[in-house]
């Protein structure tokens, strides 16, 4: 999760799609070059450890768009895959 949030934060696109799950990735990734990642905080896991091979993490990760400051607030869903840990999906909340 920490990976992926950097990921976006220094604009690699590039790896943020390649720890993306096969089944559920995008075509493609679309930079948003307005938005400015500024922060993570972690609330919660689940599972995720070393025998694992399923995962959760809730978390939620300030940004600046422009003017304006936000945050996203998600549950996202992690699996192994050739020994590898990919983005699943993620539940937003409000």
């Amino acid at each position: 999760m920490r990976a992926r949030y950097s990921a976006y934060a220094v604009g690699d696109l590039d790896y943020v799609w390649q720890s993306w799950h096969p089944r559920t990735r995008p075509h493609a990734m679309t930079p948003a070059d307005a938005l400015t990642w500024t922060g993570l905080q972690i609330l919660d896991t689940v599972d995720g450890g070393p025998q694992d091979q399923t995962g959760e993490v809730e978390f939620r990760a300030r940004y600046r768009d422009g003017g304006r400051t936000g945050t996203l607030h998600e549950r996202s869903r992690f699996a192994v895959r050739a020994q590898r840990w990919f983005y699943l999906d993620g539940q937003l909340f409000d």
